[in-house]
């Protein structure tokens, strides 16, 4: 979904602060994502940019393709954590793991064991 889907879908995401976990996540196509999680709503997602085109099964399990005239901000659901402090002991370390190049296959265990 574009970032305004997301945000129109539950105000609560608009109303509420948000902490980034990096803008520099890449995957093995090339793409680069920002990572954020919504206080109110413990929703934890990824945002792409338009020009980014996936056309493989990403590391979260979804088929997407995102069309290069798009030209909103598409975003992901990746997981849902309560706190601050849950997202923080389930990302320990993001910031080394994030310069890695393909790093959102990092991210996706991350989720996967949390």
């Amino acid at each position: 979904m574009d970032i305004e889907d997301f945000y129109a879908q539950n105000e609560a995401r608009r109303e509420s602060a948000e902490f980034e976990f990096g803008s520099e996540w890449t995957d093995r196509n090339g793409n680069v994502y920002e990572l954020s999680w919504v206080e109110a709503t413990g929703e934890l997602y990824l945002m792409v940019g338009p020009d980014a085109k996936v056309v493989i099964e990403p590391v979260f399990g979804d088929v997407v393709s995102y069309d290069e005239s798009t030209q909103d901000l598409e975003v992901k659901v990746i997981a849902t954590v309560s706190s601050i402090e849950g997202v923080e002991s389930l990302l320990a370390g993001w910031q080394q793991a994030m310069g890695v190049e393909g790093s959102i296959s990092w991210l996706a265990e991350r989720v996967k064991q949390g």
